[in-house]
């Protein structure tokens, strides 16, 4: 496939497996950005945005990332932290006094960051429109009973986590986490990345295809109750109403998973966090990324999900043999459609892959992406 765009000179690895997840991975549309030392060096686009219509991938196109959303929100807790707004090992119930009710007066933020808050997904049942309206997920949660003493055991927060952090923003702020980081963080930077996607943006997003492996999860399984808010959203879902392609999610503030945005918006924001761009100053300082890149979740998961590598930071995917990034300085988060971004300050590098077509079993194309950059950095990072 003949892609558009454009690489530096010394990037043309990068740009081959880029070509070749076109041409033998089945790849239908996608985009590939990297910036280094706060100036771009890559930045590639192709394929089709929308399989119904033909309409082509654009260097802006944004696409749903899925859990790349947890990147947002986490960059936008640890400013507050650096500014002395945020205390990460207070509990949250000093921000959000209603939540300390059935025993989770102890959690921190940073617990909840880290997977191990013990409140990995609300039991109660809601509707579809209270789980978009915001206000029923929170008074949900302040009734939810932790499964284990906080801080003890590990499971993914797939949406708990972004409602959980979303609130605390919004507590200390007074603006929605959607509205705060394009205020905070976004805007400044000019980014095509929204949590919250506004309602003209939408007919211009890519459309999610499933990756029709034929895979069927089990409904009752911890993992997919809270990947689907216990059984409301449809995963993914890509013609369902509740499903991720439906703008009455898009364009919610749906904090854990719902975010849109374009490969050059996600690496762009890692960019700035770990450098600056463009000779800003970098959002986040050298000690705020050592916080967030000590590791302090791993292992098999506290409902017995097997151990396949992953290595959470306070807030983030940390280099491992999961989530191979450049070494012990990278913080990023995967999506469920493959998606990947990443920051790192140690090789002043932000990355960000999207595509549209979901990934089955063994996807490696975002992978093949990073073995190219690692190989033009000079990386060797621990989990490679």
């Amino acid at each position: 496939m003949e892609h558009q765009g454009w690489v530096e000179e010394g990037y043309g690895d990068l740009a081959d497996e880029f070509a070749r997840n076109f041409d033998e991975h089945g790849e239908l549309g996608a985009a590939v950005a990297v910036i280094v030392d706060g100036r771009k060096v890559v930045d590639l686009w192709g394929g089709t945005a929308d399989d119904r219509t033909g309409r082509p991938w654009e260097k802006d196109t944004a696409v749903p990332i899925f859990s790349c959303t947890k990147g947002l929100v986490s960059i936008s807790a640890h400013l507050l932290a650096q500014q002395g707004r945020l205390d990460l090992d207070a509990p949250v119930a000093t921000y959000w006094p209603e939540f300390a009710r059935h025993g989770k007066d102890a959690i921190t933020t940073r617990m909840v960051l880290t997977h191990t808050a013990g409140i990995p997904l609300i039991e109660g049942k809601l509707s579809f429109q209270e789980v978009t309206g915001w206000l029923p997920v929170i008074h949900a949660i302040e009734e939810q009973e932790p499964l284990w003493e906080p801080g003890t055991a590990h499971e993914y927060h797939a949406h708990v986590f972004g409602f959980v952090v979303g609130e605390v923003i919004r507590r200390i702020t007074g603006t929605t986490p959607g509205a705060h980081f394009r205020e905070a963080i976004a805007d400044d930077l000019g980014l095509t990345t929204w949590l919250g996607v506004p309602e003209d943006q939408v007919p211009r997003l890519a459309r999610i295809v499933e990756a029709g492996t034929g895979t069927v999860l089990d409904p009752d399984m911890l993992l997919v109750r809270c990947v689907t808010m216990n059984g409301v959203l449809v995963f993914p879902g890509a013609d369902d109403p509740h499903g991720w392609n439906s703008p009455a999610l898009l364009t919610a503030e749906f904090p854990g998973a719902g975010a849109v945005s374009s490969a050059r918006g996600l690496a762009t924001l890692y960019a700035a966090a770990a450098t600056g761009v463009d000779g800003s100053e970098r959002l986040l300082t050298a000690d705020t990324v050592t916080d967030a890149v000590a590791e302090r979740a791993s292992g098999e998961s506290w409902s017995g999900f097997p151990d396949l590598g992953a290595r959470w930071g306070t807030g983030f995917l940390i280099d491992s043999p999961f989530s191979t990034m450049l070494g012990p300085r990278s913080f990023g988060n995967d999506g469920a459609g493959g998606q990947f971004a990443f920051g790192d300050d140690e090789y002043g590098v932000g990355f960000a892959y999207t595509a549209n077509r979901m990934g089955g079993p063994g996807d490696a194309r975002a992978d093949r992406l990073l073995a190219a950059l690692r190989k033009r950095v000079g990386a060797n990072p621990s989990g490679g």
